[in-house]
């Protein structure tokens, strides 16, 4: 078996709680075959010809989000589900932390990938996702932290993309409503807010955790360093983004704070959290993990990725199986020291690439990637934002089939304008592209790719 549980990566031999793991996951793994052959005719076809039980990852089929998006009704194993129930369910913000049909959480992705997602999850997958937070945070937090944590107020600054039904806003909605104490204590914040608006928010709120995108936290660790940011978090939790190595420290030491670092999707949340050590342990009681070459073989512990297969064991509605995730990843070969069984990997995910211009006063402006998607307007499949001089943007779009090129320029072009204006950048000039946005080694779509 080729996943990241299997003890030879790690060059030792397996623990008996390992042997334990390995037996979920083999058990867990048979029952989600068993379920998605019997459930999603989509499956039901893809493992024709497979043996009767499937305890290796390794016989079943890749599955690509293309693919399964086009038949979204087929794979999905409620026959309650249908695409057109969730479409409408997607386009009323106001449902945004509501369960879908009383019983699912839905989640939209960005197109990253070249395919936007819709997601159905249910309470498994849910419930796995405050696991992984439990067991990050006593990871991360010693009884002293905790106590300062209470003492102010468990206030949690939550930074997100908002106005969509993004996972990560969905969950800290249902939480805000499910509770008057969540609501007070937890609070969000748009990543697309003006820089210097983001920053007085946040002074005013005082948080003593701080959660988000990577080069979101990255940027106000800038304004920390300047002083103009005035917060003291106990703990820092970065999500989403791939940044440097040496970052992560950066923010430690200009936060004064410890710095938490997740690697998670819609797909599967919180795939793994980091330890002391800067390595992110997975979790792989309830999820597989492939690291595979480009013609998806293998790939061995310390050599990085083409790209990464997962395998979502509690998700059931909508199963997620040898699924490419698009992510590069490397598999640390021997024990990590911090101590933590788990295996220990290091990520290169979406790109944590910024936009750096200036106003005519002379005033820098940073923009992060996602406060540039454009992948939510309609007709549009991948949306690629270049910085071809500093003042000027090129707009690279990859179309839906069927949508109307000059129509979904001009809403592109509109919402550019309006970004553009909230941060006082009305001078720069916004070109569009006649080439398609280009893919990474990896096989992402970078969002933005800076000036050279």
């Amino acid at each position: 078996m080729t996943h990241v549980l299997l003890p030879a990566l790690r060059g030792a031999p397996a623990s008996p709680q390992q042997e334990k793991t390995a037996r979920q996951q083999r058990a867990r793994l048979a029952e989600m075959v068993a379920h998605a052959r019997a459930c999603s005719p989509y499956y039901r076809e893809l493992y024709q010809g497979l043996p009767e039980r499937v305890e290796d990852p390794t016989l079943l089929p890749v599955t690509h989000k293309k693919a399964l998006v086009a038949r979204f009704e087929d794979w999905v194993a409620d026959r309650d589900v249908t695409l057109d129930k969730v479409q409408r369910f997607i386009g009323n913000p106001a449902l945004i932390g509501e369960k879908f049909l009383d019983k699912y959480v839905v989640a939209t992705t960005s197109g990253t990938t070249g395919t936007p997602g819709i997601f159905v999850l249910d309470d498994r997958h849910v419930s796995l996702g405050m696991t992984a937070v439990r067991r990050a945070f006593g990871q991360w937090l010693s009884v002293w932290d905790w106590v300062r944590i209470l003492a102010r107020g468990m206030r949690t600054a939550a930074l997100h993309a908002t106005g969509g039904h993004y996972a990560s806003v969905g969950a800290v909605t249902r939480m805000q409503r499910s509770s008057r104490i969540a609501a007070r204590q937890i609070r969000q914040f748009s990543v697309h807010t003006p820089l210097p608006q983001l920053v007085a928010e946040l002074n005013g709120f005082r948080p003593a955790l701080l959660t988000g995108y990577a080069t979101v936290t990255s940027l106000l660790a800038g304004e920390r360093e300047a002083g103009r940011l005035r917060i003291n978090p106990v703990l820092v939790v970065v999500t989403a983004e791939g940044l440097p190595q040496d970052e992560y420290g950066r923010m430690a030491r200009v936060f004064g704070a410890k710095v938490g670092n997740v690697w998670g999707s819609t797909e599967m949340p919180a795939v793994a959290y980091s330890c002391a050590y800067g390595w992110l342990h997975v979790m792989e009681d309830w999820l597989i993990v492939e690291p595979v070459h480009a013609d998806y073989r293998p790939t061995p512990a310390g050599e990085q990725s083409h790209t990464v297969l997962i395998s979502n064991l509690a998700n059931r509605v909508q199963p997620i199986l040898r699924y490419d995730l698009g992510d590069r990843i490397l598999v640390r070969p021997d024990a990590c020291p911090c101590g933590n069984p788990q295996p220990a990997v290091r990520i290169e995910g979406r790109s944590g690439d910024v936009l750096n211009f200036e106003t005519p006063g002379g005033e820098r402006v940073s923009l992060p990637p996602l406060a540039l998607e454009l992948d939510d307007i309609p007709g549009i499949e991948v949306a690629q934002v270049v910085q071809t001089t500093p003042a000027s943007l090129r707009v690279r779009l990859l179309l839906v089939a069927g949508s109307d090129p000059d129509r979904v320029w001009q809403a592109a072009h509109d919402a550019l304008v309006r970004l553009l204006a909230e941060h006082k950048l009305e001078h720069v000039t916004i070109e569009r592209a006649e080439e398609p946005p280009e893919q990474s080694k990896g096989g992402k779509f970078r969002q933005v790719i800076p000036l050279s």
